[in-house]
């Protein structure tokens, strides 16, 4: 029988499908309710609803976009977290923009708000808690209007496919309501939290649980009574009985899980309200897709690109220094949407007629080649916008690029085509957010590389079935034949329709087949000579040492196609490992941080960025994952490091105590390394025994003879005897020295290891280094309050209490009597339950595998 993993991972991959096959199942729906009519009766509609309701229409889009917000305010609450109210107003407006017009595939609001919030300081546990609230405050508003609507102003369904219909909803009605009913009275009764796995989930007061149900009862009402504003003067519905059409379409829209509900709760409004002419119907709808769906995500693109002007100007740098860093998370996605929004505006504009009185004109100034050359172009750029916004999301400079140039095209050919100038102004606003944000697109990654979800691919499919769906109604009246694809007249739309069609199809399957013709991805491996000896000429060249590791040969190593970078990463189960930031100039490293991403995303693995630093997080951050504190890592200065003064005394006394038992301190070139490898076996061996442990490997250096003779090696001698001994690892810009692996034998004078810091790091101060690194202290610098993160907190508890298993708080105590700089190190991973199994394959990673964590 198939594991629970299997289960859920074929219904994931099926869920899709089943959305495109409720989408097409919609437009199916939409081609019967609409066989009475064709495109020039739904235009005729749009031109009689009147300028009052469309004002009234906006007014109420903003008072519920309003409320929507307090969401989010009533969720800070509950996390008890002291995050200013306007952060939180800005964080809801954002998520619901992008939820209300894409849905569900490509960014929810529970991932929008984490960016946002993770940002502002708040913890995975926290965000995690808060977007759980608002979830649940969205259900219980509507369970609360559906239930109440559905009692008062019971609808009858109508017969559907030759059924009968229900003649009374009201039971669905009460159970809405017993749910609401339910909820309180679990909060009323219950004083403890829910327990899930080691997750405390309180819940909220019932102060709190009542304006939750207030709070989405207030949205749902509103929102429909934006609609409900639109419709015809034809409808004889009250307000309550339509408000139940309504919400039952939008639950069945949220059930098929297609973005934004598009075209599935049209077709329900259609069924439900068969009383209000088809046409009229449709109408209010588009309009009321536009006020309340459209303008909130192109106001807040807007928003986009003046903030990215302002920036520039020297009299509010300041004001938007704090902003910066979360509204850098938020622009690729909202430019993302922005550009599947153009692309799918010229599709649909070339699937319609132009504007008869418009295209005459344009037969004056320009010839009939060119009018059908940009109708053709026009159809193909808006095909090429809807790939390229999969690129801008991933911060592609390609696609920053061609996105540029065809919104610009996109532009003009609307113009020239049919001179649709509102279409032309659109797609320039677009244009003009996108072009300030230069810097935030700086991946040198090709468009091929980026790897398309079941869900960006059902999402292009949807906007060109649509498409499809559209043209064929806007020419429902022509008679379709094989001759009228050789039809070039000014008053042939319906011609110029097909040939896009075909066009954009066409295109569409050429990348398709591009993209499946790809070399296949290798799996990794272990580098080959020649790769470890390009490895270790870019190592050579940056100004830290943890990249030596790399040599160990353990670690598969991914370079970009200039060979100036690479990862190093290792494999465990699906934990995907890089050990540190990628290494290489700072662009490349960027890029890298991707190129891996992208190659784990196409074996199914999860991205680990393991033991990193604080000059890439943002990057992490961009890629939306968390990070979480691993520890802090011990730096000396070694231009201020001496044995004297009272501070050092500890040290001096130490130094001078193995002095005097004969001890002394030499530095082994790389040229004779390999004539002590016997006697430094010995002592390898000696202390692996006595320890009662085992080599180790990916983060931790283990004796391999390949592996040793690339370094040389700093030893400590008794009587002209090899007592103790460290390979090294230096920097070529002597920014950095430090040492890896450390063995010393049983019988060693007490202090040894004390003895051979103290001398290494005297030593690399003649040499002109200007940094000892001493490595990393786990869970150091952990704070257990009551606002801190979830893992802090239990990493702060077991660096106190924790003795019996590992010397947290002495290994912190030995590094500190060096006085160093301390610097924190994380492991960037995706959040939620998943960090407890990474730790623990990245374990096992360090032991050689389960085995090794449990016998040492």
């Amino acid at each position: 029988m198939a594991s629970t993993a299997e289960r859920s991972s074929l219904i994931h991959r099926a869920l899709p499908l089943i959305t495109l096959s409720l989408f097409t199942l919609a437009l199916w729906v939409l081609h019967d309710a609409l066989r009475q009519y064709n495109y020039h009766h739904i235009l005729a509609q749009l031109r009689v609803i009147p300028s009052s309701q469309i004002f009234s229409a906006l007014g109420l889009t903003v008072l519920s976009y309003l409320v929507m917000t307090v969401y989010d305010q009533l969720g800070i609450c509950y996390v008890q977290h002291p995050l200013h109210k306007g952060k939180a107003t800005v964080a809801a407006f954002i998520s619901y923009a992008f939820s209300n017009s894409i849905g569900l595939f490509l960014l929810t609001a529970g991932s929008i708000r984490y960016r946002l919030y993770s940002a502002w300081g708040l913890s995975t546990e926290e965000i995690a808690r808060l977007v759980s609230f608002t979830t649940l405050t969205f259900w219980l508003g509507l369970a609360t209007v559906g239930g109440i609507v559905l009692i008062v102003a019971p609808l009858e369904m109508p017969a559907i496919g030759g059924l009968t219909g229900i003649y009374s909803i009201r039971p669905i009605g009460l159970g809405l309501l017993a749910l609401t009913a339910g909820y309180l009275l679990i909060v009323l009764i219950r004083r403890r939290p829910f327990r899930f796995w080691n997750w405390d989930i309180p819940l909220p007061s019932m102060r709190l649980a009542g304006s939750q149900l207030l709070v989405g009862s207030l949205d749902w009402t509103l929102a429909g009574y934006v609609l409900f504003t639109l419709l015809p003067e034809q409808s004889s519905f009250s307000f309550f009985q339509f408000l139940s059409i309504y919400l039952l379409a939008q639950m069945v829209a949220l059930i098929s899980n297609v973005p934004g509900g598009l075209g599935v709760f049209e077709s329900m409004i259609l069924i439900l309200a068969p009383e209000i002419p088809a046409d009229a119907l449709l109408s209010s709808m588009l309009i009321y897709r536009g006020i309340y769906y459209l303008l909130p995500l192109s106001l807040a693109a807007i928003l986009l690109g003046a903030n990215e002007l302002l920036e520039k100007k020297p009299l509010v740098k300041k004001a938007m220094r704090h902003a910066d860093r979360w509204w850098g998370i938020m622009v690729p996605p909202l430019l993302a949407a922005t550009t599947l929004v153009g692309g799918a505006l010229l599709l649909f504009s070339g699937a319609t007629p132009a504007v008869p009185g418009r295209l005459h004109w344009l037969d004056t100034i320009i010839p009939l080649p060119l009018i059908e050359l940009s109708h053709f172009l026009g159809s193909l750029a808006g095909c090429c916008l809807l790939l390229l916004a999969r690129g801008i999301l991933g911060r592609l400079d390609a696609a920053y690029v061609l996105t540029a140039i065809l919104l610009g095209l996109g532009s003009l050919f609307s113009l020239l085509k049919g001179v649709d100038y509102e279409e032309s102004l659109l797609l320039g606003l677009i244009l003009a957010a996108l072009l300030p944000c230069r810097k935030h697109f700086y991946r040198r990654a090709s468009l091929f590389s980026e790897p398309f979800s079941p869900g960006w691919i059902v999402t292009v499919l949807l906007v060109l079935l649509s498409s499809f769906w559209l043209g064929f109604f806007s020419f429902k009246h022509v008679d379709f034949s094989s001759q009228l694809w050789w039809q070039f007249t000014l008053k042939d739309d319906a011609p110029r329709f097909l040939r896009a069609m075909v066009g954009s199809t066409a295109l569409l399957l050429i990348l398709a087949m591009a993209r499946l013709l790809r070399p296949a991805v290798k799996d990794p491996g272990q580098p080959g000579p020649d790769e470890l000896d390009q490895a270790q000429l870019i190592i050579r060249q940056v100004p830290v040492t943890l990249p030596y590791v790399a040599l160990l040969g353990d670690k598969a190593l991914l370079f970009d196609d200039q060979q100036k970078g690479f990862v190093m990463y290792g494999v465990e189960g699906r934990s995907w490992v890089a050990l540190g930031d990628p290494v290489g100039p700072r662009e490349v490293a960027r890029s890298l941080a991707w190129n891996f991403r992208e190659l784990v995303q196409r074996h199914g693995g999860q991205t680990v960025f393991y033991e990193v630093g604080t000059d890439m997080l943002h990057v992490y951050l961009d890629m939306g994952m968390t990070l979480f504190k691993l520890g802090e890592a011990a730096s000396v200065e070694l231009p201020k490091f001496s044995l004297e003064g009272k501070k050092r005394s500890d040290l001096r006394y130490s130094h001078r105590r193995l002095d005097k038992e004969e001890c002394s301190f030499e530095v082994i070139p790389v040229s004779l390394v390999p004539e002590l490898m016997p006697e430094l076996q010995k002592i390898s061996n000696a202390w692996l025994k006595e320890k009662n442990t085992r080599e180790k490997g990916f983060s931790l250096g283990r004796f391999d003879e390949r592996y040793l003779r690339h370094f040389p090696v700093a030893v400590v001698k008794q009587r002209g005897r090899i007592i103790a001994f460290a390979n090294l690892w230096m920097s070529e810009d002597k920014n950095e020295l430090s040492l890896d692996l450390m063995r010393f034998l049983p019988e060693a004078p007490r202090g040894v290891m004390d003895y051979l810091f103290i001398s290494l790091m005297l030593w690399g101060k003649d040499q002109g280094f200007q940094h000892f690194d001493l490595g990393m202290a786990p869970l150091s610098g952990l704070e257990n309050r009551p606002f801190a993160p979830l893992w802090n907190r239990i990493g702060a508890v077991i660096f106190q209490q924790g003795e019996h298993f590992y010397n947290f708080e002495g290994l912190r105590g030995y590094k500190q009597k060096f006085d160093p700089v301390w610097e924190p190190r994380y492991i960037a991973c995706p959040g939620g339950f998943t960090l407890p199994r990474i730790l623990l394959n990245v374990a096992a990673l360090i032991s050689g595998g389960i085995k090794g964590i449990v016998t040492k």
